[in-house]
């Protein structure tokens, strides 16, 4: 009897996702040399975890590029309210790709586009090649955005719940119970609804029960435009209420155009085909095993052969194991929760990691106080952990640390300055971390009225001033108006990277006085800024108390003030009137 074929499985990870997801979900690990390795080791510890229960037969990774892509260049606001990326993460992101270099996994990436435009074109490119038997896909993701490829039994989603360590598998079913419709209606949800965490705006008053609602009984965004110019009345009748469809005739244009945002391209110009050797094939198990010793992940070594292992055997409980809780999960999940107090993986001649966290017993209260005493030694150190004070001391004993940073403060005379004046201070910004700030949700909503009315205001001025409509956000299309059509140019007005003359802020108050168009703009983006980054935003990260849980840092700058993240209440601007009366 003929074997019969087996089908290939081809995981496609989206690297950003899953290291962003590993940064925030472990403490701040970093080897003996200071080199930040928490994400790295969430990364690593999920590729091992993807060969064994997963069994791949080819890999590849998609990329981000730091540089916009299409997507800012038609939405000068798109992901606008992230904050920026840490440092340490940064670092990591780039290092990142060596840890794939090492596991034999390719790269993919393309100026302009996202990671998920990759894996879509990706998908694409292997539908439409034929195969006798066409591979199924599994993406791999720390997020929920590449749901909308899921598509039957040929493609899935493989995605982080909580951690590392909690996942789920998606197929069409499953989104259908997540959400209540079918996969390729997800782009139509952000549509409506908006996406805050890429600052997509979606419909105004819109939100995912009234969007599901309208999805689940009208179809795709065109449909429901279709059938709403077709009969107004047939909203009514299924239930929809004279505001939401007020709301959506008014809403048309936002709605198409987050919908376009938040589409994933399958065009990506990228040359991709499966490579005619399997994954485990090619795998360097001594190259990975090198990275992990520079890293000094002591443990995963093992845990990796074990996987090879696993990779090369029966693949039919493949998608099951996925479910279960290994030994090797427990111990992963215990060294992801561990608070952030625990000391950081050690380096070969060290204990164990493990042994570090059963023996490292530290208050709270020490560490805060030790980390400000560093600040005090060194104020280039903003926000020191734990990694910086034993690095420091050159131990990786806290309490003999503590000991040093406080011999060092003595030396330097600042003894006096930390017991009378940044100690006392300690408990006190606890309590204001704790407490949080009182923001009156009422008034920024108002506000939010006012300004979003004031913003449609100067869209139309400019409007007028062009002669046309277009997308004032788009940097591309206000060059067109601007270059082309009006012909404005400054004197040394710059270029950006590709060429075309830019419309950056600082660029526009060279033209200024050459046309009224450009106040008008540069009054549009006060406008966008404002809503886009505190008034909208803000609202939305209160708790049920009214208050707003920012981070303080007692140790945060080089300056010696106060600074604050999570958001940075410092930044809201109080320059100009509008900023002010964000304030209040």
């Amino acid at each position: 009897m003929a074997k019969a074929k087996v089908q290939r499985r081809l995981v496609l990870l989206d690297a950003h996702a899953i290291i962003h997801r590993a940064y925030h979900a472990l403490p701040d690990f970093s080897s003996s040399r200071g080199e930040p390795t928490g994400a790295l080791y969430g990364l690593s510890a999920m590729l091992i975890r993807i060969i064994a229960d997963l069994k791949p037969d080819y890999m590849a990774a998609a990329f981000d590029l730091p540089k916009p892509t299409y997507r800012h260049e038609a939405y000068k606001e798109y992901k606008a309210g992230r904050a920026k990326a840490d440092d340490a993460l940064v670092t990591q992101l780039q290092r990142s790709r060596d840890v794939f270099a090492a596991f034999g996994i390719p790269i993919y990436d393309k100026e302009g586009f996202e990671a998920d435009d990759i894996i879509g074109t990706i998908v694409e490119k292997l539908q439409a090649t034929s195969y006798k038997l066409q591979p199924e896909v599994i993406i791999a993701s720390g997020d929920m955005d590449t749901l909308q490829l899921v598509d039957d039994r040929r493609v899935r989603v493989f995605t982080l719940k909580k951690g590392i360590t909690d996942t789920v598998m998606y197929d069409e079913e499953a989104v259908k119970k997540r959400f209540g419709f079918a996969p390729e209606l997800l782009p139509d949800f952000k549509g409506l609804k908006g996406d805050p965490s890429d600052n997509i705006k979606g419909i105004k008053g819109i939100g995912e029960k009234t969007a599901t609602t309208l999805i689940q009984t009208f179809g795709t965004i065109e449909e429901m435009y279709k059938a709403l110019k077709k009969d107004r009345g047939a909203f009514l009748k299924a239930g929809i209420s004279e505001r939401v469809v007020g709301l959506l005739e008014a809403g048309k244009e936002e709605a198409e155009f987050s919908k376009l945002l938040g589409t994933i391209r399958l065009d990506a110009p990228i040359d991709f085909s499966l490579p005619e050797r399997l994954w485990r094939e090619t795998a360097d198990l001594a190259k990975a095993e090198a990275l992990f010793a520079e890293l000094e992940f002591r443990t995963l070594p093992e845990r990796l052969r074990a996987a090879l292992g696993k990779g090369i055997g029966n693949r039919e409980s493949g998608i099951e194991n996925e479910k279960k809780k290994s030994k090797n999960e427990k111990m992963e999940k215990l060294q992801a929760t561990s608070y952030k107090l625990q000391a950081s993986v050690p380096s070969p001649s060290q204990p164990s990691f493990n042994d570090a966290l059963q023996t490292a017993a530290i208050s709270p209260e020490e560490l805060s106080e030790t980390a400000v005493a560093l600040w005090l030694v060194n104020s280039n150190l903003t926000d020191p952990k734990l990694d910086d004070i034993l690095g420091f001391a050159r131990t990786r004993d806290f309490k003999k640390a503590r000991e040093i940073v406080l011999k060092e403060l003595r030396k330097r005379n600042l003894i006096q300055v930390f017991d009378m004046i940044e100690k006392p201070l300690v408990p006190v910004v606890r309590r204001m971390n704790e407490k949080g700030v009182a923001i009156d949700v009422s008034y920024l909503k108002k506000l939010s009225k006012e300004y979003h009315t004031e913003l449609a205001k100067r869209e139309k001025a400019i409007w007028k001033l062009a002669g046309e409509e277009f997308n004032v956000a788009s940097p591309k299309q206000l060059g067109v108006i601007l270059f082309s059509k009006l012909g404005l140019k400054a004197k040394n007005q710059k270029k950006t990277a590709g060429g075309a003359l830019s419309t950056k802020e600082s660029e526009l108050e060279k033209m200024r006085e050459l046309h009224p168009i450009i106040g008008s703009i540069l009054e549009y983006r006060e406008f966008a800024k404002l809503l886009t980054t505190y008034i909208d935003t803000i609202p939305g990260m209160v708790d049920e108390t009214g208050r707003l849980h920012a981070n303080f840092l007692q140790a945060g700058t080089t300056t010696g003030r106060m600074g604050s993240e999570k958001p940075n209440l410092q930044n809201i601007p109080n320059h100009t009137e509008l900023g002010k009366r964000i304030r209040h």
